[in-house]
């Protein structure tokens, strides 16, 4: 299959439709005031004037329509003005199911109209709508036959509707720039969790980290297997032991001159989650590749946000495992002792992913001094019944980082809602009688996503100074059987300030909280 290059620009060259299909997308209101002149640019000579504004005034969103222009190389679509609170002004999920569905296939343009403040997010939707990872073979007569790797490019063109504030706005070079490399971060991210375990083992995800750190000339901390028992990192090893490829934690480093704060992110990397002895059945097992989501959109955001100029310390913290059945597994009521030095009895081996993430959060404090720590996983099924398939679930011990990530999640379009943090009521779901907790409640009607992130924050200490954030992207993290990268956008927009990038200096001021 071919593989897709996206490109973009902040402004509209000449095509003409038979040769460069063009795809023209926004806001109802925004495309409809569109003057004829503002984009003839991309429609002469095969549409006029006339048959544009004919097109124009069909249109009727409800959320969404579509409209040619000419054959099947020009078209025009919008989606309502109208949206909720608890939504993106930006609307990315309509903006990427547009694209997906009106995209030629080969060698196009997509003009996205939009505000300045709505670019950003509009970038990252358009990106998630390009697949990276692909499998397929063209298939011939009697037999398989591999289909020759061809490249399409995509073009991506902001028109941009003039502020009032700041009327004669034009894109730079380095926004462009900037736009182009989150998008593509976006795309790797949603590539490694739409890999097979086949192709991605511990083994593998590693040499992305690799890849990563050689780009921006960090060499990875790497420990592994035994090594992981001996430092007293129980819950990873405890984890990934009966898998035949060992598990790991590797850390990626940024420390520029003049920081003054440490933040650390750490992602939940299961390659592959079988559930361990507390076996998945056959229809809840499939699509367990993605358990790795937390971890792959940290290694995404940290490439991009580490190029454009970051000011403080950073460090990327990935927790690595496959959860395996075999003679060394993790048993029921075995107990491990984890990095905390806490003792956590195992009840269920498929709540497997609280326990890299208390050693990498605890790690992150512990030898990395992090003062601001945020741990992002595909931990709980029941994130998607508490906040939905579009909806991060959050949950901090600081009410103002909260406040940020929700705020962050509507500038990104990588939406997020708090779920409740009170572990006075919570954390005695995980009473133990032989040790200092178990790892899975005892009533799986109560609060259950908050629970999990309570067993993490447990490890940290309820009473810890350090500004934790906890990130559920068990049901954004995919849309059907398709990666989302979800969790790039909304870690960049949440820490758009700490750069010196004229584009994410923009996402900063609108994350900003009053």
């Amino acid at each position: 299959m071919p593989s897709t290059i996206l490109k973009f620009s902040g402004t509209l060259s000449k095509t003409d439709p038979i040769s460069v299909p063009v795809f023209i997308v926004g806001q109802e209101n925004h495309v409809t005031n569109l003057s004829y002149s503002e984009i003839k640019c991309k429609l002469e000579p095969r549409v006029n004037e006339q048959t544009y504004r004919s097109a124009i005034s069909l249109l009727n969103p409800c959320p969404t329509d579509t409209c040619p222009l000419f054959l099947n190389t020009a078209t025009v679509a919008c989606f309502s003005n109208n949206r909720s609170r608890h939504n993106s002004s930006a609307q990315p999920h309509m903006l990427t199911k547009l694209i997906n569905s009106n995209s030629a296939g080969y060698d196009e343009c997509i003009v996205i109209v939009c505000t300045r403040e709505d670019m950003f997010a509009s970038g990252c939707a358009a990106a998630r709508a390009f697949y990276d990872f692909c499998c397929k073979t063209k298939v011939y007569v009697g037999k398989l036959k591999a289909q020759k790797k061809s490249i399409v490019t995509v073009t991506i063109e902001f028109l941009i509707i003039p502020n009032a504030n700041d009327p004669d706005y034009k894109v730079s070079k380095e926004e462009i720039e900037t736009m182009e490399r989150i998008a593509n971060s976006v795309r790797m991210a949603a590539r490694i969790v739409d890999t097979p375990c086949n192709y991605m083992n511990v083994d593998h995800f590693l040499d992305e980290i690799k890849q990563v750190g050689a780009d921006l000339n960090i060499i990875p901390v790497i420990i592994r297997g035994e090594e992981l028992k001996k430092k007293g990192l129980g819950g990873i090893y405890g984890v990934g032991k009966a898998s035949t490829v060992e598990p790991a934690l590797a850390v990626l480093s940024f420390t520029p001159s003049g920081a003054t704060e440490t933040i650390a992110w750490v992602g939940k990397g299961i390659v592959y989650d079988t559930g361990g002895l507390s076996i998945k059945g056959k229809t809840s097992m499939p699509g367990m590749k993605r358990d790795c989501g937390g971890a792959a959109a940290i290694l995404g955001a940290f490439h991009a946000i580490v190029k454009t100029g970051f000011k403080q310390n950073l460090h990327a913290i990935f927790c690595l495992a496959e959860n395996s059945v075999g003679p060394d597994s993790t048993r029921p009521d075995d107990i491990h002792t984890l990095y905390s030095g806490k003792t956590v009895e195992i009840n269920n081996t498929d709540a497997e992913g609280r326990l890299v993430l208390s050693d990498g959060v605890v790690y992150a404090s512990r030898d990395l001094n992090a003062k601001i720590i945020l741990d992002m996983a595909t931990l709980t099924g029941a994130q998607s019944i508490s906040t939905g398939k579009y909806h991060a679930a959050v949950m901090s011990n600081s009410a103002q980082w909260e406040k940020k990530v929700v705020s962050a999640g509507l500038v990104s379009g990588d939406l997020t809602f708090p779920i409740v943090y009170c572990p006075e009521l919570h954390f005695c779901e995980f009473s133990s009688s032989v040790a200092d907790m178990k790892n899975s409640v005892a009533d799986r009607s109560n609060a259950t996503s908050s629970c999990a992130g309570l067993f993490i924050a447990a490890h940290l200490g309820f009473d810890s100074p350090h500004k934790w954030m906890h990130v559920d992207i068990a049901g954004p993290s995919h849309y059907g059987e398709r990666a989302t990268g979800y969790g790039v956008a909304l870690l960049i927009a949440l820490f758009a300030h700490e750069s010196t990038n004229p584009l994410l200096d923009t996402v900063a001021k609108l994350t900003k909280l009053p």
